[in-house]
């Protein structure tokens, strides 16, 4: 997939959608703290959205200049290590 065509231009489902959004209103501590510098271009410039849906997964915060994904993991996450290390290798 075009990295252009990750936030532009692509069908994202209502559910997608739907849960990004409750992402966004239900972001962890770690996520806040490190949101508060990354939200208003605060990082030289660099623009995040986060809880940004890209393909198939929602990911914490997304940069389309920087072609930067970042993930915040929690503990959750040593519950979903296999899938985890599929979607680094998709994205």
């Amino acid at each position: 997939m075009p990295l252009k065509q990750i936030v532009t231009g692509q069908l994202i489902s209502p559910k997608m959608r739907e849960r990004s959004n409750e992402l966004r209103h239900a972001m962890t501590p770690s996520e806040q703290r490190l949101w508060q510098h990354l939200r208003a271009d605060r990082l030289e410039g660099y623009h995040f959205r986060r809880q940004q849906v890209i393909s198939r997964y929602i990911v914490d915060f997304f940069c389309l200049q920087a072609k930067l994904v970042i993930e915040v993991d929690g503990g959750i996450h040593l519950e979903q290590q296999a899938y985890d290390r599929e979607r680094d290798l998709q994205l």
